[in-house]
């Protein structure tokens, strides 16, 4: 499991580009369920993210 192949494909697939001719080759080296691993886990991350900026903002209006 190479999980830079992981992130990159998520990555990619959260932005909506990528190389037609990468991506099936990609997706042939990756498993579904680690991939909706890296997913959730990115997902989470770019929540808490963008939550703790928005509440840094808000604080700093006040």
């Amino acid at each position: 499991m190479n999980l830079l192949v992981y992130i990159r494909t998520v990555l990619w697939s959260f932005i909506g580009i990528g190389r037609r001719s990468g991506s099936g080759e990609d997706l042939a080296r990756v498993k579904p369920l680690g991939l909706f691993a890296v997913a959730i886990v990115l997902l989470v991350v770019f929540l808490v993210t963008l939550f703790g900026l928005a509440s840094l903002a808000v604080s700093t209006l006040q």
